[in-house]
This record gives C-alpha cells, sequence and structure tokens, in this order.
C-alpha cells in the first residue's frame, strides 16, 4: 500500500462539517456511522435517510413536506426527488442580508469590486423588478454571454427568483457557437458586458452581440453592462439597454417564487464537438441539494471560508462556485487569463485575498509546474486550507508539485463529474488521506460502481464503464426540445438499462478511491486491449520537453494503433532520441500496448473553450472524416496541423 502524501490533523477532522453531519446522523435516526467507509455505505442503502439528514443539516429553505424523499425509485430515468415541497433556488442562495462580503470580484485589468450580502440583495431585487417589469415570467430562458463578473450572479439569481432559466456562456464564444446554443432556447433576453479582457487585450463583445440578434428574433432586450470601457454607442446593438436603464433603483421588496423541486433552473450545453450541443436542463432542487453537499460535506466550506474557481460562465463549475452562496461564505470572482501578465497571477490573488479554497483545472496545475512558478517559496498561503482540480484527471506528477512546490499542509481534492450533472461522483473528504493520482473517495449518496463491457461490476483495481447504479437529485430534468425523453434516455441509459453510464473509462483503488482513465467514447484498443488515454498522457507530461500531448487510435491494417500527437516547448524538435526518451518512459511506467506506434510534432492541440482536448475531433480529422462542431472549439485552426500528414501512411 503507498503512503498518503496527506493525511488531516485529528482537529481538520474534529473540527469538519462531515463529522459534525455524521453526529447529527446518529443523533436524528441512530445510524451507526463511525467513518467515511459506513457514512458512503449508509448514504446509498439508505437513500432516503440520506438526502432528508442533508436537506435538514443544511437548512434548505422551502415549503411542503420533505417525505418521501422521492418516488419511483427504481426507476431512473423516473425516480422524482422532494414530490411534496415547493423551492426557490435564489432564494437559498440569498438567505444572508447582512454585511459580510458575499462577492469579490478581479479583473486582468486588476480592478476588484466588492458586495456585501446586503448590496447583493439590494441588486437582485432591483434587476428582478425590471426583469418582471420587462414581462419575463416562470419557464422563460434568460441567457447571458457574460464574463465572469458581479453582474453576471446578480442577472442569474433575477432570472431565479422569477421561476425562469438561466443559461450563459463566455463571450470568447463565436457567433456560431452562440446560436447553436441560444438558438435552441430562444431566450427572451439577453445579458451581455460591452466587451472584456484576456491576455492583455481588450475585446468588444458588442459587435458580435449583434451579429448573433441577427439569427435570435426572440430576444426582446439586450442589457448591457460596462466592464471593458467600450465607447460603441448601444444604439448600433437592435433592443439594447444599459444595465441601469433596465433596473433602477426600487422599493418592490425582493420576493420569490416558489416552484416544484424539478422546476429547470439552468441550461448547460455539451461540448458540442459532435454535433449541435445538446442543451440540459438542470432542476433548481437537485442543483440546490447536490451542491450543498458537495460545498458542506466534501469541501468543508464555512462561512468564513473565501472560495474560488477559475472558471467562465460556459462551464458548469461556474455554477458550482456560485452556490457557495448559499453557505454564506465570499465567492471570488476572477475574469481573464490564467496567465497573464505572469504565471503565478492567480497564486498572488490567492495571497492577497486569502483564499482559503482554491480551485482550478488539472491541466493549469500542470503549466504552472513546467513554467518553474514555486510559490512555497514566494508566497504565503497561509489561509489555504484545500486545492480542488478538475477539468481532466489530475496527473500523480502533479501531486507530486502540490504537495512540494505549492503547500505540504493542505487538501488536495482532484474532482470529477461534469455537466450532465452540474456536480460530481467523486471528490474530495476533509476526514480522508490524499494518495497520490487518486481521488479520494465516491461521493455520497452516489451509488458508483466499474462495469465492464457486459454491465458487470468489476473487482478493484480494473478499469471499466464508470457508472451510477441508483439515482441522484441532480440527474437532468432532461433535454431541452426532447419531449419524449428519446434522446435523454439514449445519451446516458441505452448501454445498460436503468444504470446512468457516465462516459468515463475509470477504475476503484485498494484505498476505496478512484482513478479517472480518461473518456470512455475516446479509449484506445490496439489489440482489443482498452487503454485510457489519461495513462498516456501522464507519463509523456513528465518530460519537460513535452508541454502537453493528445493520443488518438488510427484504424491500421484491421486494428488500431495509438499515434501520439505532441507539442513541445519553444525550439524543441521532435528527433529520433526524444521519441525514444518517450517511448521508454511510457513502457516503462505503463505496458507495451500502451506505447504508441507513431509520435508526431504539432504546435497547438485542439480543445473545447473550457479547455478540454477534444480527441474525437482529431481522430475523425486523421481519418479524413467532417467535426461537425468546429465553433465549439477555442482553436478551431489547430485542427488543420493533423489532417493528411505524411507520418500516418506507413
Amino acid at each position: 500500500m503507498t503512503d498518503a502524501l496527506w493525511t488531516p490533523s485529528n482537529d481538520r477532522i474534529e473540527g469538519a462539517n462531515l463529522s459534525r453531519f455524521m453526529r447529527f446522523l446518529q443523533e436524528r435516526s441512530g445510524a451507526d456511522v463511525p467513518d467515511y467507509a459506513a457514512l458512503y455505505e449508509y448514504s446509498v442503502s439508505h437513500a432516503d435517510k440520506f438526502w432528508t439528514a442533508i436537506w435538514e443539516f443544511c437548512g434548505i429553505r422551502a415549503k411542503g413536506d420533505i417525505e418521501p424523499a422521492f418516488t419511483h425509485f427504481q426507476q431512473m430515468p423516473g425516480c422524482r426527488f422532494f414530490p411534496n415541497v415547493q423551492i426557490n433556488f435564489a432564494q437559498n442562495l440569498l438567505r444572508y442580508r447582512d454585511d459580510k462580503l458575499a462577492i469579490i470580484a478581479r479583473g486582468e485589468d486588476g480592478a476588484t469590486r466588492e458586495l456585501s450580502y446586503a448590496e447583493l440583495n439590494e441588486a437582485v431585487a432591483r434587476m428582478r423588478a425590471g426583469l418582471k417589469a420587462a414581462g419575463v415570467k416562470a419557464g422563460d430562458r434568460v441567457a447571458g454571454f457574460v464574463p465572469n463578473r458581479p453582474e453576471a450572479v446578480i442577472a442569474m439569481l433575477a432570472t431565479s427568483s422569477l421561476g425562469a432559466i438561466w443559461s450563459s456562456c463566455s463571450p470568447d464564444f463565436g457567433i456560431n457557437g452562440v446560436l447553436d446554443r441560444f438558438g435552441q432556447i430562444a431566450p427572451k433576453i439577453l445579458f451581455t458586458a460591452d466587451g472584456y479582457f484576456y491576455a492583455g487585450r481588450r475585446f468588444d463583445c458588442l459587435e458580435k452581440v449583434a451579429g448573433i440578434l441577427s439569427f435570435l428574433p426572440s430576444v426582446e432586450r439586450v442589457v448591457v453592462f460596462a466592464y471593458a470601457g467600450s465607447e460603441r454607442d448601444l444604439a448600433s446593438v437592435p433592443r439594447a439597454v444599459s444595465w441601469d436603464s433596465f433596473a433602477p433603483p426600487t422599493t418592490e421588496k425582493l420576493e420569490f417564487e416558489l416552484g416544484d423541486f424539478d422546476r429547470p433552473q439552468y441550461i448547460l450545453y455539451s461540448s458540442g464537438t459532435t454535433g449541435v450541443p445538446k442543451c440540459i436542463v438542470h432542476g433548481q432542487g437537485g442543483t440546490l441539494i447536490q451542491h450543498l453537499k458537495e460545498l458542506v460535506l466534501h469541501t468543508d466550506l464555512k462561512r468564513e471560508d473565501r472560495l474560488f474557481y477559475f472558471t467562465t460562465c460556459g462551464w458548469m463549475m461556474w455554477n458550482w462556485l456560485v452556490s457557495g452562496l448559499a453557505v454564506g461564505c465570499t465567492i471570488v470572482l476572477y475574469d481573464g487569463s490564467p496567465f497573464h501578465p505572469k504565471p503565478e497571477v492567480l497564486f498572488d490573488l490567492c495571497e492577497e485575498l486569502a483564499i482559503s479554497v482554491f480551485g482550478t483545472s488539472a491541466k493549469w496545475i500542470s503549466a504552472v509546474d513546467k513554467a518553474g512558478v514555486k510559490p512555497a517559496a514566494t508566497h504565503r498561503l497561509a489561509r489555504l486550507k484545500t486545492i480542488l482540480s478538475t477539468g481532466s484527471p489530475l496527473a500523480p506528477e502533479s501531486y507530486d508539485y502540490v504537495y512540494r512546490d505549492v503547500k505540504d499542509r493542505v487538501l488536495l481534492a482532484s474532482i470529477s463529474g461534469g455537466t450532465d450533472i452540474v456536480s460530481c461522483f467523486a471528490l474530495g473528504s476533509p476526514m480522508l488521506p490524499v494518495y497520490r493520482g487518486e481521488l479520494q473517495c465516491r461521493g455520497l449518496g452516489m451509488a458508483v460502481e466499474i462495469l465492464d463491457d457486459d454491465g458487470e461490476r468489476l473487482a478493484r483495481g480494473q478499469a471499466g464503464e464508470l457508472t451510477c447504479m441508483q439515482p441522484f437529485p441532480s440527474m437532468p430534468v432532461g433535454f431541452w426540445n426532447d419531449p419524449d425523453g428519446s434522446k435523454y434516455r439514449a445519451a446516458y441509459f441505452e448501454r445498460v438499462p436503468g444504470v446512468w453510464c457516465h462516459g468515463d473509462l475509470a477504475l476503484l483503488t485498494e484505498h476505496d478511491g478512484i482513478v479517472i482513465l480518461g473518456r470512455s467514447d475516446a479509449t484506445l484498443n490496439p489489440g482489443g486491449v482498452r487503454i485510457g488515454t489519461a495513462e498516456i498522457y501522464r507519463q509523456v507530461e513528465t518530460l519537460n520537453e513535452v508541454v502537453e500531448s493528445i493520443a488518438v487510435s488510427q484504424d491500421w491494417e484491421d486494428d488500431v494503433r495509438v499515434v501520439l500527437f505532441v507539442r513541445l516547448r519553444d525550439d524543441t524538435v521532435l528527433d529520433e532520441a526524444l521519441q525514444a526518451r518517450i517511448r521508454k518512459v511510457i513502457r516503462d511506467n505503463t505496458t507495451p500496448r500502451h506505447v504508441p506506434a507513431k509520435i508526431v510534432q504539432v504546435t497547438d492541440i485542439p480543445r473545447t473553450i473550457s479547455g478540454k482536448i477534444v480527441e474525437l475531433a482529431v481522430r475523425n480529422v486523421i481519418h479524413g472524416k467532417a467535426v461537425k462542431n468546429t465553433d465549439a472549439l477555442a482553436n478551431p485552426q489547430a485542427l488543420e496541423q493533423f489532417r493528411d500528414r505524411e507520418e500516418l501512411r506507413s
């Protein structure tokens, strides 16, 4: 058994919300849950008592009877959670109205803006009145083409207070990418900024919005807030009004329209790299209770904490971050490049703002490691207690980096779930050790199992499909424009009826943790052996010369072969010696099956706007197939490097 990189102190365990919850559960129902393993087992075997206890422990505000916790539990999909309650999502995020800071917002330009909970409530009341005057009602869609600023949070909460549905994407999307998303849901109101900053440049939003409106006739008002100092006249944008004129001061009381637990709260979007994005509808109650479970118990978030996640408004981690308001903590928003004007800019932010829970992506951790950033020697991260990572599997070497060069006494929690569930299947725990390369635990109430191709459970250490065997509250309400639910069922339940198949290749470890090996739809199968791409990336990217890589399978001589594309450091050439080193590090640390048949140098690797590399798109290109939706990519031009490569013809 490998040694833990970090073990919580007795004080950390005793003071954790999770320990309080275990005592609460024992007192409430007599449950025997002395440790996390027992609590996890209880949460899936007594799901009704568990979710009711979460509701009460987190103090969720609603009307009606919280029992039963669900009906039709044996049906997935089909189960309904908390069918007898009436709730409002925004009301639960705005339960505090005091002078404590609710939001600290920092832009790449260095400007800082702060809002207390009292000020946030006032701002939401104004915007609610503006939306109501514009005719917005329950069920209407309100969209945000917005940078990660307080106005995005205010607009979402005001939308939710009326029972309307919020959907957002970041302003770096192209016109077609926005239309592929918002064009499907026909929003009544569109929020945007005059512009935004990224990597030292200012970008205008209004010209793009004018183009979007030509193809989005459902929009009755465009509400523009000032951020990047654009001098463009709003008259050039059809139906545009300023933020202040749309939401002037009001004496209206902030009220909340109650609705069913499953009333739609958010519409999120799949990456859309294989076609038009799926519009995934999430209910208000399921999103709320799942986020509170994860924030309060797994993340150990408390009122005195400052919670940061580097995200845009087009990634579900923004929705997760904003739910921190329901805990009463301070959420920290950052808009801009995480490397401008220097690679350590987010560590500077963490130190200056005394952030205690710091969230980012696995790729960012790898990148600052390769850039030589060593905050343990240059920063005082005194309040930092937890680092969260998601977006892609966190390499074992990144665990080493965090504990060696960032902070040795910190909980590093790699978390994994996704847009599909607006939450996590596996994540951290403040009372469990951290082992190199492993996600600490399966999420409470999530009956996660690893299945083989025949739908049978696999033993620990065996790789297979990550699944969930029981319903959970944050399952989507459905897909937009899918009246009979056929697209929804096909997406998750077609492979194993009655079981959620998530599309990740994973394994359970001897510590009851999880290792994510990559997307199962991007699994490599040379000689019929399943290989997760993350297993290759972990080894290749330990080499200093390799910045990042992408592995795909190429059909070859009645089988498939592994092709590895690498982006190297400036002025580094992929010669035979480097190829040999790459193959050796893969062979020495995995198996001969993982060794690529071909290694090809490229100058860029295509990725979605949220930063995920797109193996399926690259595989299509090298086989001469079309990529259906390049507007979902941040750098679609990078695909051209993979087309008609001489190296792949022999």
